[in-house]
């Protein structure tokens, strides 16, 4: 194998597969990145068995054949290389020899024929989607995907496609994203639900851009596919909380504010809730609800801090808690300038929402019990 490439390109081939490296594994194959020469195209892949990361670059290649080299070190050299053409090369003692200008590296490869081949995905429901509208999505509903593994289910987003509407659903057992776009093209109803960590990935490779991004998914496998890059992912089994069914339709409260004003009140407040002082507890945020008027408060050993809105209310006066980092992950993943924020009780979950009547997005956040 012989090949000179751009560092420009090798980087950002690089980039977009690293990730599929494993991280713990008792494979070294699996720390590795397979490169792969043909037709004067270089193909990286990574795969830790959850996610596999394809990416092809132009290159100019000198004669073919195909490697596996640790990713890390192989990464790490091409980085710090000058901005230049690379020479890339497997010599006789199957060591990958990486020269650029006055750099000469040799690295210990592993059998190609040992790394595992890509799941072959048989699709069975698709759509296409600009790539901007994908990012914007994944970013408005990522933050409220679950930690917890003992519910594996939630530690993805619903991908649901419905009357051409597709919907992309997070949820965490004390809040919920909800964002929705309809799709240009016609397609079948079909939900799927994709790991939030193959989520983040693709968002990072994606582009703010126009171009199109295909997603197919099979009875338990999933594929993203742009011009340049593959992204394979295994699909998440269980059942997902009926959203539809969770989210409260009316309300008791509501109030009609300016998103940028209290979006900086909760993050003068928070400095407060989550003080350094018994780090172990939680303090909640506490909303006071009067004709015309917000007051937010919380109080601890650290001290007290209290903010004061004035803005539009409609129905009963309300005291309820909340944890401010929720409010603060919807809050800063919303473009609208002002927003309807709908309570019922001080034990119901309070929802989000555009004040335009066509909004795409709801997030629904659990309150928190007051002490008395």
């Amino acid at each position: 194998m012989k090949i000179v490439c751009e560092k420009e390109k090798l980087i950002k081939g690089i980039n977009s597969v690293v990730k599929g490296v494993s991280s713990k594994t008792t494979m070294p194959i699996l720390e590795g990145i397979l490169l792969q020469t043909n037709d004067n195209k270089l193909k990286l892949t990574t795969y830790d068995l959850e996610i596999g990361i394809e990416y092809i670059i132009s290159c100019d290649i000198k004669e073919e054949g195909s490697t596996v080299v640790n990713a890390i070190m192989f990464s790490e050299i091409i980085r710090k290389l000058p901005n230049t053409d690379i020479y890339i090369s497997l010599n006789e003692q199957n060591l990958l020899v990486i020269e650029c200008e006055g750099s000469l590296y040799k690295l210990a490869t592993m059998n190609p024929d040992e790394f595992p081949e890509l799941p072959k995905i048989d699709i069975h429901n698709s759509i296409e989607i600009e790539q901007n509208k994908l990012k914007n999505m994944v970013r408005k509903t990522i933050f409220a995907v679950s930690n917890e593994e003992n519910r594996p289910i939630f530690t993805g987003c619903l991908f649901e496609i419905k009357n051409n509407k597709l919907n992309v659903v997070a949820v965490d057992g004390f809040r919920l994203a909800w964002k929705s776009v309809f799709l240009d093209s016609k397609t079948h109803d079909f939900s799927a639900v994709i790991p939030g960590k193959t989520l983040n990935e693709v968002n990072k490779i994606i582009q703010d851009s126009f171009d199109m991004v295909k997603i197919g998914v099979s009875k338990n496998q999933a594929l993203f596919e742009l011009d340049d890059c593959k992204i394979v992912t295994r699909l998440l089994e269980g059942e997902f909380l009926n959203y539809r069914n969770a989210i409260p339709n009316g309300f008791e409260t509501r109030i009609r504010v300016n998103k940028n004003i209290l979006q900086d009140c909760f993050e003068r407040i928070s400095l407060i809730s989550s003080s350094s002082i018994e780090k172990e507890k939680k303090y909640p945020v506490k909303l006071f609800i009067d004709i015309g008027k917000l007051t937010i408060s919380c109080t601890n050993q650290t001290g007290d801090a209290k903010e004061e809105i004035y803005l539009s209310t409609e129905g009963k006066n309300l005291e309820i808690g909340f944890n401010p980092k929720y409010y603060l992950d919807a809050l800063k993943s919303i473009d609208d300038e002002e927003i309807f924020v709908d309570f019922g009780t001080n034990i119901s979950p309070a929802i989000i929402r555009s004040v335009e009547e066509d909004g795409d997005y709801i997030y629904m956040i659990l309150p928190i019990r007051l002490k008395e």
